[in-house]
């Protein structure tokens, strides 16, 4: 190898390092909002139900950093992390879940139905599939134009017929939209294997929609697999489906202990928890990684201390009069 080739392969990987490091802040922002959440929901600030993304920060993250600001993503009930990945101040969505004015919908949407139109989320939705038809409309529309559509929505909703419908009607109009099948194991309180026949992927594979499996827990390989897709339906190859293998660490929502799951199956995934396998990579290929590392985690519990503190004092929004509502 040349002085010049190594020049170039060290500037690649020096860039990559950096770049596995803003994924790895990024990630650990989701984990540390979530975990503010539930500290305020359990204190009684936080109004209506949550639905936790613990666990599975690498698949919003690394699927988010295949795209661009023009495309367009819908996602589900559980879709704060989808929301931080495309970019929505974490202040803001703190904020939203307070109820308060400074929300990112002015504290009317709450958790399960945020919407950022800047950062071209297009909704989180409380209806198992409507992330699916909501994002099939948006790819009916972005059409040629270069642009993608994004539907992320759990194991569960395989079952549901919008998935059959949305599907087929990707397939035979090639739309630019990505299917992306976060399956954690459980359909709510539900193992999979107890409610879903055969294997998901199999379902698109009949209508002929290209398919991928991908290590949901691995933020490089999720942002590998977006970075293809992405490129084959940019260049107009039709939809694409992936089915992320991950896992939420958390109960399904704000009551739920978990006690369904098996014993040691939780800490089996924990084992393989995102944070702490892009902790690793950094320590190994940044320079001063453990340094850089416990500098971003400095970094965002500062962050997370302001937000909590700005949105707890931010005003709760002002009723609209009466007279502004007609029957």
């Amino acid at each position: 190898m040349s002085a010049v080739e190594n020049e170039v392969e060290v500037g690649a990987a020096s860039h990559e390092a950096e770049l596995q490091l803003d994924l790895y802040r990024q990630m650990l922002t989701i984990r540390r909002v979530e975990d503010l959440i539930q500290a305020l929901f359990l204190r009684g600030d936080v109004y209506g139900t949550t639905h936790l993304y613990s666990g599975q920060e690498a698949v919003a993250v690394g699927f988010a950093s295949a795209l661009e600001p023009d495309d367009r993503v819908a996602c589900t009930y559980r879709g704060h992390g989808h929301a931080l990945a495309r970019g929505l101040a974490p202040e803001a969505l703190v904020a939203e879940l307070l109820g308060r004015e400074t929300g990112v919908n002015g504290g009317r949407a709450g958790s399960m139905n945020v919407v950022d139109l800047d950062h071209g989320l297009i909704g989180c939705f409380g209806i198992v599939g409507g992330s699916i038809a909501a994002a099939t409309g948006v790819a009916l529309a972005l059409r040629g134009s270069g642009r993608v559509a994004v539907a992320y929505f759990g194991d569960g909703t395989a079952n549901q017929a919008y998935f059959f419908e949305c599907l087929n009607f990707a397939k035979v109009l090639s739309l630019p939209l990505l299917f992306v099948c976060e399956n954690n194991g459980y359909g709510e309180y539900t193992p999979m294997a107890a409610s879903t026949a055969g294997e998901i992927t199999a379902r698109p594979q009949a209508m002929e929609i290209p398919t991928h499996v991908v290590d949901g827990m691995d933020v490089r390989a999720t942002r590998r697999t977006a970075l293809e897709v992405v490129a084959t339906i940019r260049g107009g190859g039709g939809p694409v489906f992936v089915e992320a293998r991950t896992y939420r660490f958390v109960g399904h929502s704000r009551s739920d202990p978990g006690r369904y799951r098996p014993e040691g199956e939780l800490a089996q995934w924990q084992a393989r928890d995102p944070l702490e396998l892009s902790r690793a990579w950094l320590a190994e290929h940044l320079e001063n990684g453990s340094d850089r590392v416990a500098h971003v985690d400095s970094e965002v519990a500062e962050l997370l201390a302001t937000c909590e503190a700005n949105a707890l004092a931010a005003p709760f929004p002002t009723p609209a009069p009466s007279s502004e509502f007609k029957v």
